[in-house]
């Protein structure tokens, strides 16, 4: 959060100064804590910031009170998305340490180097058969939306060949699940890879990946946390600098601590929204 705010102090703002009523960084401000605060559109995003006025003034200028819906919406399409794009997964898995958790992230084409090791590790026959005789493997079958969903969990703390890990706070492991879908005797299998802080235990490996740390789809909680879906912007910038600023959200909400451990995104939000006073406060100062 220190290095977003550090950030939007030297945002570029290309509106002409002399008709400038709103401090750019306060309208994005006004956007995250939003957005935080369980609102998805611009009215209610608008609504959040007048009634929480008060509260918002312990962090925002609002020299001129709360800008208007068109005024907020208007702003975040000029904001250029690169100004707003943060830390990296290594500074995400630093945080989450630095604060005693644990993390179980997922690996993709955005750290190319990290994905394809670990995919050639994987990929091979006989260092996937030790991970099996070491205990570290997991099979599950179940039947889903008509069709036979097979799920095969692989962990291992052999990871002294990895090169940059060290980049990783605390890396301790690396898992991957392949799932095979049937359906209707068509067979799909897809691959997905994961490193992680935890100590080989494939039981607690494959809840957090399927469980309450919803690894597996950010794109889900996109649209069901923040109804990404039904939100009606069209302009393609706008659009951008928001589902940024979505998952800037979901990763300030898996840090929160409310009170209750198994508490949902979902439901954080919903607690920010009734108690922006004392979560609001929390949530920037992680």
């Amino acid at each position: 959060m220190d290095e977003l705010l550090s950030k939007l102090e030297w945002i570029n703002d290309p509106r002409q100064s002399w008709k400038t009523k709103h401090k750019m960084m306060d309208i994005i401000m006004i956007v995250l804590l939003s957005m935080l605060g369980n609102c998805d559109d611009w009215d209610e995003i608008q609504a959040f910031a007048v009634y929480n006025e008060e509260v918002l003034r312990d962090y925002l200028e609002l020299t001129n009170g709360i800008p208007s819906k068109d005024t907020i919406r208007r702003v975040m399409g000029m904001v250029e998305p690169e100004a707003l794009q943060m830390g990296t997964q290594t500074e995400i898995a630093k945080q989450i340490t630095k604060q005693k958790g644990d993390y179980v992230l997922v690996v993709k084409g955005d750290q190319p180097t990290l994905h394809q090791d670990i995919i050639d590790y994987f990929a091979d026959d006989s260092l996937l058969a030790g991970v099996k005789e070491s205990g570290n493997y997991k099979c599950t079958v179940e039947k889903a939306r008509g069709q036979i969903e097979k799920r095969e969990y692989y962990q291992t703390q052999d990871i002294q060949w990895m090169a940059g890990k060290a980049d990783w706070s605390k890396l301790t492991s690396i898992g991957m699940v392949e799932k095979t879908i049937d359906k209707d005797g068509k067979i799909t299998v897809e691959r997905r890879y994961f490193i992680s802080s935890l100590n080989s235990d494939i039981e607690l490996f494959a809840r957090t990946v399927r469980g309450h740390w919803a690894i597996e789809s950010m794109h889900w909680h996109l649209d069901v946390t923040f109804r990404e879906d039904f939100n009606a912007t069209l302009d393609r910038q706008t659009a951008l600098n928001l589902n940024i600023i979505r998952k800037l959200c979901l990763s300030i909400l898996r840090l929160l601590d409310i009170g209750r451990p198994r508490a949902s995104l979902k439901l954080k939000r919903k607690a920010i929204s009734w108690n922006p006073m004392k979560l609001l406060a929390e949530a920037l100062a992680l």
